[in-house]
């Protein structure tokens, strides 16, 4: 009889964790690669730290929208509605985003071009959108950088081609109505790569300082109680020395993992912290697929991650 306890125990044991383990969320990483013709690429890891590309680290969807048809910068994200929601950068200098939708991220909904910025006279670019949903309000935003030239004139400067960019968003429910385009952050300074994460009740922003003169180009946050702001001032820069970009914000047990791009060097780097204050650099605890660029994570559900693993 004892022996029949044990095997029973052990039975239990063993369904448990096969239990907690296809319950056990998997972060996703969606990138680009090169200058972006190719499109979107993903790579998984069931750590936050080492990574591994999808499908041979090829594209899972090809650009078709604007004159450029680029697909930088990808962000998606799990929607109220069940669907994967993505928008990303469509050209360098174009007026608008594409956008996206997928139920298994492997069958995509026909691509959107987004005017967002058609209305803003003088507008230079759309740079790095991002998504963020507000569950209180069951209200999504989509938001990026944008140069309109003749604006803060202040912090204007004449190097990398004259660009000084502020955060711009619209609001949307549905992903088929959209508000007017409006400004998310005037930080006083030149302003790129939002993302924008919900912790406690809080929206926590990590943001690059563009500014060039005296030069920053480091990663920083601003928090607000509500999505669409307003935002405080900045913090001081949470990252190194050296040039960093396109951060991406998780949140791995208690503690925040933040990665980003140094491109000055061509690698990633990351950041871990418990409190958004005090950072500890675990560069070199981290493994990502040669090649991969500015991009979202997000998590994903074992069963769908076995859908893509046969791709």
């Amino acid at each position: 009889m004892k022996k029949i306890y044990i095997l029973l125990a052990a039975m239990i044991c063993c369904a448990s964790n096969l239990f907690a383990q296809s319950n056990k969320a998997v972060y996703l990483f969606a990138y680009f690669k090169n200058n972006g013709k190719d499109g979107l690429h993903l790579a998984y890891s069931r750590d936050a730290y080492q990574w591994t590309a999808l499908k041979n680290d090829s594209s899972f969807l090809k650009p078709t929208v604007s004159k450029d048809q680029l697909m930088r910068d990808p962000c998606i994200i799990r929607g109220a509605d069940g669907l994967f929601h993505m928008v990303w950068t469509v050209s360098w200098k174009d007026k608008g985003i594409g956008y996206a939708s997928s139920k298994d991220l492997i069958h995509w909904s026909e691509q959107q071009f987004l005017p967002v910025m058609a209305k803003q006279e003088g507008a230079r670019n759309t740079w790095a959108p991002e998504i963020t949903y507000d569950s209180l309000t069951k209200t999504y935003i989509i938001y990026w950088a944008s140069t309109i030239t003749g604006k803060f004139n202040e912090t204007a400067s004449s190097l990398e081609d004259g660009y000084n960019h502020r955060i711009y968003f619209v609001s949307t429910k549905d992903f088929k109505t959209y508000s007017e385009t409006k400004l998310l952050y005037e930080p006083g300074f030149n302003v790129i790569d939002a993302t924008i994460v919900k912790d406690k009740g809080k929206f926590i922003m990590f943001l690059k300082d563009e500014t060039r003169e005296p030069v920053q180009k480091n990663i920083k946050i601003a928090t607000a109680d509500h999505l669409n702001g307003p935002y405080s001032n900045s913090s001081q820069s949470i990252t190194g020395k050296y040039w960093a970009e396109g951060p991406t914000a998780i949140k791995v047990g208690n503690e925040w993992l933040v990665y980003f791009d140094k491109y000055r060097d061509h690698r990633y780097g990351a950041i871990l912290s418990s409190d958004l204050k005090d950072w500890t650099d675990v560069s070199d605890k981290i493994l990502l697929p040669k090649g991969l660029r500015h991009g979202t994570i997000l998590t994903i559900k074992e069963k769908e991650l076995k859908k893509l693993l046969k791709q």
